[in-house]
């Protein structure tokens, strides 16, 4: 592969929008508040819902198509300068004014759900087929009316909306603040340098550093401890409220909905988990063993293999992971790996490893540029390439969806996941197959297991410790010593006890736990991972017509329930263990052959 600078490190955002500095879009903001609030004045005198009002509704869906996609846009771009630039108190402020807009928003749909709260299955069919734009948009209708039943009466959630903006939302980016502007003290050649989380890596070769490198973070992490404790009380108790409020069940209610999955489909998935999970500590001895320890501790999770070796070690440049990503994408569809190579050439992706971006990675869309964004950092490991595969592929589940009304290209996070992790088993197993050698194999197979490893124990623990804090949330604020003893407990049982040592900063230094647009952040990456395998492995049922048998899965990501859309596309019922054993059969295989690739290398 060439070594030329072919892929930019850093994206274009000028080509979408005038900088965030400029008067230009300070216009383009002011057009779009003008018409948000005119829409939202609107939405209190909207007529009932019925066959005779079907024109007038169908004008104003597509009003709201026109805003919110514009809405999307200005969120997108400006939180992709304020992850670029961490610091930049100007993007800050320019994210709040957009963040206090929420109300509006909020207003609009608390009319337009509450218009469509009581209606009959009857009714809702009269309405529908009444103006062929409303029979297009047809799930969005019936949305319209579950989501009603998770609103207050029309005053309160106002209120409850009003108040938010300087509430839950401000202790969100309270956090956002706090981890933007933390640096790590570490000793590198004689000196004490300062670093950003997100630079400080625990996936080296020396176990010595790694240790040095996850003790360092943690001693950082803890010295915000309190106030994150503080955050992460509020977020969760201001949601606790509210769900007492509603009457819901309980605090998986509402993540269950905006998922559009139920609550059978989340048990099955855990216990089919829970029961099979025990192939990993099989991996997990032999890991050790391969790496001259006893047993592993926390900050092993990611370590290289020294036994194993890759087509870039852990020095991979960003070109040859983009041309590898490029080439494994065409080897499933042209489709795929076109799209990858439009957006690596067009500078979609941010990559640069520097000072003062934000940790993580995500990709976010702009639906009326059809265009998306993909921000992380680039380190040069195996596992950095998987992270763009897995960018990327949400990326692609937007490119696929481009075409449909807006209003049916929104899904649900927990079948966004599913195109991303699936575009990783794309790199992943092409890779494996063109392994031509016992220590390349292993490198790949070890980072197959590690993503099983993070999937199936690490985001189980995250889900175990916020199910548990919240049951205790219910009784009163919780100490920061609290969460820390909980952490401790979900990780020992996720991890079936595997590790020698745990990580007590793991709740403060994960940004999932404060993201508060969408609660219980953490189980969707296990349903898609899961999912995405489990997709994977029908591939030999649908033969050739497998990539477009893909390609709908996504779209009926936009118009159906998550059970639905597996169903009437692959044929699977989600409450049920068969398509689950079917995932980990994956991860068992995987590890069956980790075990014999590296028999004769201890």
């Amino acid at each position: 592969m060439s070594t030329a600078a072919q892929f930019a490190l850093t994206w274009d955002l000028d080509s979408l929008y005038p900088h965030p500095s400029s008067d230009e879009f300070k216009s383009v903001l002011d057009e779009y508040k003008a018409d948000l609030k005119q829409l939202a004045a609107d939405s209190e005198n909207l007529p009932a819902v019925e066959p005779a009002s079907a024109s007038e509704w169908s004008e104003f869906f597509t009003r709201i198509s026109d805003v919110y996609s514009r809405a999307s846009d200005l969120h997108a771009f400006i939180g992709c300068h304020a992850a670029a630039e961490a610091g930049n108190k100007q993007f800050q402020q320019i994210e709040a004014a957009l963040a206090a807009l929420g109300p509006l928003s909020n207003q609009v749909f608390t009319n337009v759900e509450g218009a469509f709260r009581n209606l009959t299955d009857e009714e809702l069919d009269a309405f529908a087929n009444a103006a062929p734009y409303l029979t297009e948009i047809r799930f969005f209708l019936e949305e319209c009316r579950s989501n009603a039943q998770l609103r207050l009466p029309k005053d309160q959630e106002m209120l409850f909306s009003e108040l938010s903006v300087d509430g839950i939302h401000a202790w969100g980016r309270m956090y956002d603040r706090i981890s933007g502007d933390l640096r790590v003290s570490l000793m590198e050649k004689g000196e004490i340098v300062k670093k950003s989380p997100g630079q400080v890596r625990v996936d080296l070769p020396d176990r010595a550093v790694r240790q040095n490198n996850f003790c360092a973070l943690e001693k950082a992490w803890k010295t915000k401890a309190d106030d994150c404790a503080d955050a992460l009380n509020h977020i969760a108790g201001t949601r606790l409220v509210k769900y007492k409020r509603l009457g819901l069940e309980d605090h998986l209610s509402v993540p269950l909905r905006l998922n559009r999955m139920k609550r059978e489909t989340l048990e099955t998935m855990w216990s089919v988990i829970s029961e099979r999970k025990g192939s990993l500590l099989k991996y997990f001895k032999r890991k050790a063993e391969l790496l001259g320890i006893e047993r592993m501790s926390w900050y092993d999770q990611m370590a290289p293999i020294p036994q194993a070796s890759t087509s870039g070690g852990n020095s991979l440049s960003y070109d040859d992971a983009c041309q590898t990503v490029i080439k494994t994408f065409h080897g499933f569809s042209d489709h795929l790996g076109e799209f990858a190579e439009k957006a690596l050439t067009e500078r979609w992706v941010e990559v640069e490893d520097r000072e003062g971006k934000r940790q993580g990675g995500f990709c976010t869309g702009l639906p009326t540029k059809k265009q998306s964004r993909i921000f992380m950092t680039y380190k040069g490991s195996p596992d950095d390439m998987s992270t763009l595969a897995h960018e990327l592929g949400h990326a692609y589940h937007s490119h696929v969806l481009r075409s449909q009304p807006y209003l049916l290209q929104d899904y649900p996070m927990n079948l966004a996941e599913t195109a991303s992790t699936f575009a990783e088993a794309v790199l992943g197993d092409q890779r494996l197959a063109e392994a031509n050698k016992p220590a390349e194999k292993l490198g790949i197979l070890n980072n197959m297991l590690s993503d099983s490893m993070a999937f199936m124990m690490n985001i189980h623990a995250r889900f175990l410790f916020e199910d548990h804090f919240h049951r205790e949330r219910e009784d009163g604020e919780l100490s920061a010593d609290r969460l820390t003893e909980l952490m401790y407990e979900a990780q020992k049982e996720a991890y079936c006890d595997a590790f020698e040592d745990w990580s007590e900063a793991f709740w403060i230094s994960k940004l999932h736990f404060y993201i508060t647009g969408w609660p219980f952040y953490n189980f969707p990456y296990t349903f898609g991972y899961l999912l995405s395998l489990g997709v994977y492995s029908t591939a030999d049922e649908f033969g050739d017509d497998f990539p477009m048998k893909y390609r709908e899965l996504l779209i009926a990501t936009g118009n159906s329930n998550a059970e639905e859309a597996v169903e009437s596309t692959l044929g699977y019922d989600l409450t049920q263990p068969e398509f689950w054993n079917k995932s980990i059969d994956i991860v068992d295989a995987r590890v069956e052959e980790f075990l014999a690739v590296s028999e004769d290398m201890i």
